[in-house]
């Protein structure tokens, strides 16, 4: 119940018109049902009477007006329900796009929460979880009040017919949430396989591996894989067919046994009065819709419980991926206002999730305002993890990350987030025009983009562009889209950085792509850029090492050494001085 409030609570703050609708169909179903089984009585009890024609023309009307009324507006309520669940169901994938966007950084790196992001995408999408729960509810609603009615007509016939449907019902419900249960497993069994199977289908519609399949033939093999999960689902759909199948002629022969038993028990209490009072033709009438209607419902009532728990489960990854913290409801409210004037590290040490050894231990240090400060060290040395810290991707196991004196998670998210822009070594360019990719907003700026163009030395190639900086990014969208150069691309993401105008900028290895001349180049130019913020540069390279005020040296995580480039080419048994010289001598011209 607790799984189902929650559901019902997402649903009507999504879409509250759309679950009044279905209440009100709910009660037009209801009714129309209970007057089919009450109006006949009458219109044949006098048809077998007095055979007034006013009284067969009332009763005749108001069942074919029933019928009629009821269609027209069972068809009116469709048309506008169709419209309002293809409303939810987009209102819930946007829900879901906008949790994945608030989410703590950490929960997209961990299998679990990207395995239960898998199952919720699936169950809205594959499975059509939301549509079917409404619909279900809707149908519990209806088939409730339709059998309180049902069941207040055959009580006065006495308690042996209530007593032989409750016994078949409750058989044919028995099978039902055993083939339930087994759906449910089949269904679980099928979601990993079907992961499998739309990655290697992705492999082969999706542009950026085409390459390498073409050029080391891996074409038969990913096809092979892909036919192999096909056969294992088909396999999963085969056996569920086959139980289902034995569970509905099961379902089927106890319905007829019911059946015959209804007609055989009201019908000897028409014909003699052996059970009691003799019954009308109007009584028989009406009992015998009302047994078969109640057999009816029961049976679909207990079919759309049990549907519904079954899509309850469907969507408790959905609904427990909804209810995950986000980064931008954290315990941090202090709004950060002013510059980065100082940045410090206080004994940290982070473990990455599901990791048993640290990445950092033990990391001090700290920089001032303006300063421009080289991360080096070897790979796996915890320079990009320094990074993931500072911008709150993650939370440090222990010790402290303090700007400005305060701990920044005791910063409000959203307000701490301005003060910082970066650019990642897997940064991104999106399908957006150019301004869009600078400026992160529909309408931008133009007099600063053209200026930050200028900046990067984009202008000539801008120039060239029949649309200038509203060119689209890539020829998925727009056959006009444009493709540039890796250098070019890494220049729009600089652009990108310093539009933000925040006071820490950082660069993340983002030119690790390009020879050590270009990427020297972009690195220089970086810093006239950028002034004076305070600026955080990494790279395997030493390129940015020799311009920068102070050069702090990871070594397996720890802090080995935090000092001017002049003062570690002092200490010629250091690693600072080992890799600088190891470089040079590579470069060498």
């Amino acid at each position: 119940m607790k799984k189902l409030m929650h559901f019902c609570g997402l649903a009507w703050k999504v879409c509250p018109s759309y679950i009044l609708l279905l209440a009100v169909q709910a009660l037009a179903a209801a009714g129309k049902l209970w007057l089919n089984v009450l109006l006949p009585k009458f219109l044949v009890e006098e048809l077998v009477g007095n055979r007034e024609l006013r009284v067969l023309c009332l009763f005749g009307g108001l069942i074919v007006l029933n019928n009629v009324g009821m269609a027209w507006l069972e068809k009116l309520l469709a048309r506008f329900l169709e419209v309002r669940r293809r409303y939810v169901r987009q209102a819930m994938n946007r829900h879901m796009a906008e949790k994945i966007m608030n989410l703590e950084y950490a929960c997209l790196e961990d299998p679990y929460y990207l395995d239960l992001k898998e199952n919720a995408a699936f169950a809205i999408s594959n499975q059509d979880a939301i549509s079917q729960m409404i619909l279900c509810i809707s149908e519990v609603f209806s088939g409730a009040l339709t059998l309180v009615g049902l069941a207040v007509i055959l009580a006065t016939l006495g308690p042996v017919l209530l007593i032989v449907q409750a016994l078949g019902i409750g058989v044919m419900l028995l099978l039902s949430k055993r083939l339930s249960k087994y759906t449910v497993l089949l269904s679980r069994q099928i979601i990993p396989i079907n992961r499998k199977f739309g990655y290697y289908l992705g492999l082969q519609t999706e542009k950026q591996y085409q390459k390498d399949i073409r050029l080391y033939d891996m074409g038969d093999m990913i096809t092979a894989r892909v036919s192999r999960f096909t056969h294992e689902t088909c396999d999963l759909f085969d056996e569920m067919s086959v139980q289902s199948g034995k569970t509905q002629g099961g379902i089927s022969v106890i319905n007829d046994f019911l059946a015959v038993f209804c007609y055989a028990y009201v019908g000897l209490r028409t014909l003699s009065e052996v059970f009691g009072r003799r019954l009308s033709l109007g009584d028989l009438t009406m009992y015998v819709s009302a047994a078969s209607q109640f057999t009816a419902t029961v049976m679909s009532l207990g079919q759309s419980v049990i549907h519904m728990l079954q899509v309850l489960s469907f969507l408790e990854p959905y609904m427990e991926f909804m209810s995950l913290k986000e980064e931008t409801a954290g315990e941090g409210k202090e709004p950060f206002t002013g510059p980065v004037e100082t940045l410090e590290f206080s004994h940290v040490t982070f473990t990455y999730p599901k990791a048993e050894k640290p990445v950092l231990t033990d990391v001090s240090f700290s920089i001032r305002r303006g300063e421009k400060i080289s991360i080096v060290g070897l790979n796996g040395a915890g320079k990009s993890t320094l990074v993931k810290l500072i911008c709150r991707m993650y939370r440090a196991d222990s010790g402290e990350i303090l700007i400005n004196g305060k701990n920044i998670c005791d910063y409000e998210y959203l307000s701490y987030m301005k003060a910082i822009a970066a650019v990642f070594q897997d940064y991104r360019l999106f399908n957006f025009t150019i301004a869009e990719n600078i400026s992160c907003v529909e309408q931008g700026d133009e007099r600063v983009i053209n200026r930050l163009i200028d900046e990067v030395d984009m202008r000539d190639k801008i120039d060239e562009l029949p649309q200038g900086i509203y060119s689209r990014f890539g020829k998925e969208y727009d056959e006009e889209g444009i493709e540039l150069s890796g250098g070019q691309d890494q220049k729009i993401a600089i652009a990108r950085a310093l539009y933000k105008d925040a006071s820490m900028v950082i660069l993340d290895e983002p030119a690790s792509a390009l020879d050590p001349i270009a990427e020297a180049e972009i690195y220089e130019k970086f810093n006239g850029l950028v002034a004076d913020k305070t600026a955080i540069y990494i790279s395997h390279r030493m390129s940015s090492s020799v311009f920068c005020d102070r050069i702090l040296v990871l070594d397996g995580g720890t802090v080995a050494a935090f000092d001017t480039h002049e003062s570690l080419m002092r200490k010629t048994d250091s690693l600072y001085y080992k890799l600088f010289h190891s470089q040079a001598e590579n470069y060498r011209l």
